[in-house]
């Protein structure tokens, strides 16, 4: 299991070796950034958490040398503040008790690079390790590029692996853009109201993005209960917490299926929902 970069490293919490770490994993997430992961994917954590049988694999692509900084970390080079986010995610992935964690140490403009293959060559190889049932990563409509880098990349590494091996759901979860604007039966909502102290202690723990400058600890819990709130008009709240994701599982079992165009026919039933709704009080 030799990643690419030297610098690159796996971390286990309870100390199994990385390979049998890996192979239990059942909850898998690929994430561009140190943070991402326990903001989109805290579906999957909660399902492995104090679960003997289920196990949560993550996989953060990028260094995150590009990160905002303020106060204490304002003055901190691209090298140290990569240092510091590793520390945290190791941190993060020891509270919410991962299976596994593989830090990649990718440059961001790798992960954009369109002719990068190497990059999902190494994803298919953790992933043919791993055999996860269920895969979370961005989505197709986020606004980062850092993130739809990484998806595409993702897509194109598990449309590699054999069918039989391919996880069985692929989700496309909220970071840099939500998705309450999906139309509501295409939206997948996760109930993630349980634990409520380990989702905040997730995002917490991230003290170089919090204190410099980024409120994610808000932000993150906050987009949870409005989703929850409004995601039905007419009834009661059905869960305290919800987080929503894009199904991306048809673009592996279809390999024949364009990318781009899988994405901008959500928008398209977006614009007719909206469109029908004026028209029927016209």
């Amino acid at each position: 299991m030799k990643l690419l970069k030297e610098t690159a490293e796996f971390f286990v919490f309870d100390q199994k070796p990385v390979q049998e770490a890996v192979r239990r994993t059942t909850h898998m997430s690929i994430a561009a950034h140190q943070d991402d992961i326990e903001i989109m994917a805290y579906d999957g954590i909660l399902k492995c958490f104090n679960k003997p049988n289920n196990w949560f694999f993550g996989v953060v692509v990028t260094n995150g040398s590009g990160s905002a900084r303020d106060k204490e970390y304002k003055d901190y080079t691209d090298q140290e503040m990569i240092e510091v986010r590793k520390l945290e995610q190791k941190k993060a992935a020891f509270i919410g008790e991962f299976g596994a964690l593989a830090l990649l140490d990718h440059p961001s403009k790798e992960v954009k690079d369109p002719k990068n293959t190497e990059i999902i060559d190494e994803l298919l190889s953790l992933l043919n390790e791993a055999k996860p049932e269920v895969l979370y990563t961005h989505n197709l409509a986020d606004k980062h590029d850092t993130h739809i880098g990484v998806t595409t990349k993702v897509i194109k590494a598990v449309r590699k692996m054999d069918k039989k091996d391919r996880p069985k759901h692929v989700y496309g979860c909220e970071v840099w853009r939500n998705l309450d604007w999906v139309v509501d039966h295409e939206k997948v909502s996760f109930d993630v109201s349980d634990h409520p102290n380990l989702a905040s202690s997730l995002v917490e723990v991230f003290d170089s993005q919090i204190v410099g400058g980024k409120r994610y600890d808000l932000a993150t819990i906050g987009r949870r209960l409005a989703n929850a709130t409004y995601s039905e008009s007419h009834f009661i709240d059905k869960a305290n917490q919800v987080s929503l994701a894009m199904d991306l599982t048809p673009l592996i079992e279809n390999e024949n299926l364009d990318i781009s165009q899988y994405v901008l026919d959500y928008i398209d039933r977006f614009k007719k929902d909206v469109s029908d709704r004026i028209a029927k009080m016209l």
